[in-house]
């Protein structure tokens, strides 16, 4: 079994805020991530995937497929949009970090063929990332 992690890149606005707080609760816990207008970040996600070397091919999984998922099934979702309001798993939950990896794992899990999905990494910015590896 080998690994292989492979990225994309994408960009998207949103904002932090809980229905069941009041505003000032809200701007309380999340400061300036409260303002309902929203800030966007250029995201980087890595998405890591396990699996035997293909003898023939000497993959684990065919990349150029490997990326036209990443694409169908995030990027082209999530590129340019307000995460809290056009993408529907944020419709009730918070676009934390954490909450896009979690997300994007539910996209691709069991959708690479011939291959495992060992980890989701998204960074927000260059020094504040979130991983997560399933249940």
């Amino acid at each position: 079994m080998i690994l292989l992690t492979r990225r994309a890149e994408f960009s998207a606005s949103h904002f932090y805020w809980n229905d069941d707080w009041s505003a000032e609760e809200n701007e309380r816990v999340f400061g300036k991530c409260a303002n309902r207008n929203g800030h966007g970040h250029n995201y980087t996600l890595e998405i890591t995937v396990s699996g035997d070397v293909d003898a023939k091919t000497g993959f684990v999984v065919d990349l150029k497929e490997l990326k036209e998922i990443l694409e169908r099934e995030v990027v082209s979702v999530y590129d340019h949009r307000h995460l809290n309001y056009e993408v529907p798993e944020f419709r009730d939950a918070i676009p934390t970090t954490e909450n896009i990896a979690i997300a994007v794992w539910k996209r691709l899990d069991g959708k690479i063929p011939g291959a495992k999905l060992e980890r989701v990494r998204v960074y927000e910015m260059p020094d504040l990332f979130a991983e997560y590896y399933g249940d």
